[in-house]
């Protein structure tokens, strides 16, 4: 997400100092949201900077750290301790709002797709929540008869190496929530795509409970940064 061309604004530290025009809140309603660079909107959340320092020029110090929203969104607490001025408060505020635009992208995504029909079209949904985590977690998509989703459930958050879903679990959402069909979905934190000698074996194991169960397993995805393996177009699920 790119900055904008954006002056430098008067010399003042307070934004309340500045020309009506140049203020982030005022130049939102006068023409609109798109019209801010990302310093601007982010100096909005943020509402006031430190001593010394005004809301715009914290904004600008923390989108020259982490150059992109996306990239603020998987920090740790310890690289945020250089701003001043950016307290528990201001930092829960800005992590709240990137969670609202990854659950806007997700609902947007969900709400316009009538049926899933591809392992791509899994991979648009569940890609903004599980890329760049720093730990693996494992999604289950839930599917009607008409393969159209009645639920995305996280089943369970591991380590680094790996998460250890338990398929009685899952099985027991699926029943529950009458479902015809699942998709399973995990991310590798290495970046890695390639599914490993585990995931093998527990998608080999879960495709047999599920025919057992009459729930049928049409497809397993791994996440990595630069895509994803799918074990059905992998021909490793029938």
């Amino acid at each position: 997400m790119g900055e904008k061309s954006l002056s430098n604004g008067p010399a003042n530290n307070t934004i309340r100092d500045w020309p009506v025009n140049e203020r982030p809140r005022e130049k939102l309603f006068r023409h609109g949201e798109a019209a801010l660079c990302d310093s601007e909107l982010l100096a909005i959340i943020l509402r006031t900077g430190s001593k010394g320092e005004s809301a715009i020029d914290l904004a600008r110090g923390i989108i020259a750290k982490f150059k992109t929203f996306r990239n603020m969104s998987h920090t740790d607490i310890r690289d945020w301790k250089r701003f001043k001025g950016l307290g528990p408060a201001k930092l829960a505020q800005i992590k709240a709002s990137l969670e609202i635009g990854k659950r806007m992208v997700e609902e947007k995504i969900k709400d316009t797709r009538n049926k899933i029909s591809s392992s791509r079209e899994v991979f648009e949904i569940v890609m903004p929540r599980l890329r760049d985590l720093k730990k693996e977690v494992f999604k289950v998509v839930f599917l009607n008869p008409q393969n159209r989703i009645i639920d995305i459930a996280d089943l369970e958050e591991g380590t680094v190496d790996q998460a250890y879903p338990i398929k009685r679990e899952i099985f027991h959402y699926a029943l529950q929530s009458f479902a015809a069909s699942i998709i399973c979905v995990h991310n590798h934190p290495s970046g890695e795509c390639q599914p490993s000698e585990e995931d093998i074996a527990f998608t080999r194991d879960l495709v047999t409970c599920g025919n057992t169960l009459q729930v049928q397993v049409l497809d397993h995805l791994i996440i990595g940064s630069g895509g994803y393996f799918s074990f059905k177009d992998e021909k490793l699920i029938d």
